[in-house]
């Protein structure tokens, strides 16, 4: 585990030229002992994610490159560069990358890996989340 500040990536040649990137995730936090996951995501123009919802973790997301129209229970939202935004637990969300494409961070909380029991497979209780 790293205890000093440290620079991870560089994220220039991706703001350079998101759309030369391939669709999907680009960069993730990988360091070890980490409390946080993070990507960079990076969607080709038109590209759709569906409708889905994180039922246990709180999102940020912070659109870097692009645009992208975000649909939600309320309406939809286009982002831009620059452009922060929180998803809260069990908010429902979908994303259609813009004409440029769009590449854009998530940041949440780390879930804890699987674990082995005796029972099989499980995770740990949801207050550890």
């Amino acid at each position: 585990m790293c205890d000093v500040p440290s620079v991870l990536h560089d994220l220039q040649p991706l703001l350079a030229d998101h759309s030369a990137q391939p669709s999907g995730v680009v960069w993730r936090l990988a360091e070890g002992g980490r409390q946080l996951d993070a990507n960079v995501l990076n969607l080709p123009a038109g590209q759709t994610i569906d409708n889905h919802a994180e039922p246990d973790l709180d999102v940020l997301l912070v659109i870097v490159a692009g645009s992208v129209t975000m649909g939600t229970e309320t309406g939809l939202l286009t982002l831009v560069p620059g452009e922060l935004v929180w998803l809260p637990r069990g908010s429902t969300r979908s994303f259609t990358a813009g004409t440029d494409g769009v590449a854009y961070l998530t940041v949440h909380q780390r879930r804890p890996g699987m674990q082995i029991r005796s029972s099989g497979l499980v995770r740990p209780a949801a207050a550890n989340l």
